[in-house]
């Protein structure tokens, strides 16, 4: 859904989530141009932490699915799951007005994977030491 929106419904959700965020921890009125030069500062890491979560949460999906198939590589199957899937959504950003495809979301969107993944695992020997 997120890789479907044109340039300018994207900017504005992350300009509205950076917006709705620094109106909790600031104590002022937010003027426009304050508005404007919190937007400037943190759209990146915005966007990219949103990629991370994102993607984070598909690994989660993935390697929960790919279990109940009993498959070897269970690793590695589910990040490559991950990485062909972030591959080609930054394909279709090729194709929506005003955005653009990056290899460098690519990496990240893997790198969200593979951190969910992990933490799948985590929580699962997690679960499983308290029942011991």
């Amino acid at each position: 859904m997120f890789s479907s929106q044109n340039a300018k419904e994207s900017t504005s959700l992350s300009d509205g989530v950076i917006i709705k965020v620094a109106s909790v921890f600031v104590d002022d009125a937010l003027t426009e141009d304050k508005k404007e030069e919190l937007t400037n500062k943190y759209v990146v890491i915005t966007r990219k932490s949103a990629h991370f979560l994102v993607y984070l949460v598909l690994g989660v999906l993935v390697i929960n699915l790919i279990t109940e198939f009993n498959v070897k590589h269970l690793i590695l199957l589910s990040l490559m799951v991950c990485l062909f899937y972030a591959a080609t959504d930054e394909f279709h950003q090729l194709f929506v007005s005003g955005r653009s495809g990056e290899v460098t979301d690519v990496i990240l969107d893997t790198f969200g994977s593979f951190v969910g993944i992990c933490s799948y695992f985590g929580f699962k020997k997690l679960i499983k030491n308290k029942k011991q």
